[in-house]
């Protein structure tokens, strides 16, 4: 009898953990193979204009750039400012937002128009390989909480976690 009821009880444990696993398998297929759900492009909306704003007040300007969604990126790159035949644009990789998303939002967008935005200004080319303190600073007066030269995939995983 007791063996009955163990059976029974690891029977239904394997059922609730296949049903996890395959309700995960289809968020990420999901994910993977749609467009971006709305509620991420008007975050994403959302703090492009809160960077617009830092711009307007900081630098007396603002310029939007056109910020592209891509999953063509090869890795864990976040994002990329492209400067090619006068063009300037800003792409964020999507294979990353959803397991990383409020990252994306305090760190990525703003370090990549700090990018832009020195790009539209004429610093092309630094030593520094465009993360320069001029860069950094920019980065920060563009509302960038962490601006660095890459992604600090330990902040990401501890922004993960249910305690802080």
């Amino acid at each position: 009898m007791f063996m009955k009821k163990l059976e029974i009880i690891f029977i239904g444990v394997v059922l609730v953990a296949l049903l996890f696993l395959g309700n995960n398998y289809y968020s990420s297929y999901s994910f993977k193979n749609s467009d971006i759900p709305d509620s991420y492009k008007q975050r994403i909306l959302n703090k492009e204009q809160e960077v617009l704003q830092h711009m307007q007040k900081n630098y007396g300007y603002a310029y939007k750039f056109p910020l592209i969604i891509t999953d063509k990126f090869k890795g864990r790159l976040y994002g990329l400012t492209s400067f090619e035949n006068g063009e300037i644009k800003i792409y964020l990789n999507k294979k990353v937002m959803q397991e990383s998303m409020d990252y994306m939002l305090d760190s990525v967008i703003a370090h990549e128009y700090a990018h832009a935005l020195l790009f539209k200004q004429g610093y092309l080319h630094t030593k520094d390989d465009g993360h320069s303190k001029l860069w950094q600073q920019t980065c920060i007066k563009l509302g960038g909480i962490d601006c660095q030269q890459y992604v600090d995939q330990q902040e990401v995983i501890m922004a993960k976690m249910p305690f802080q």
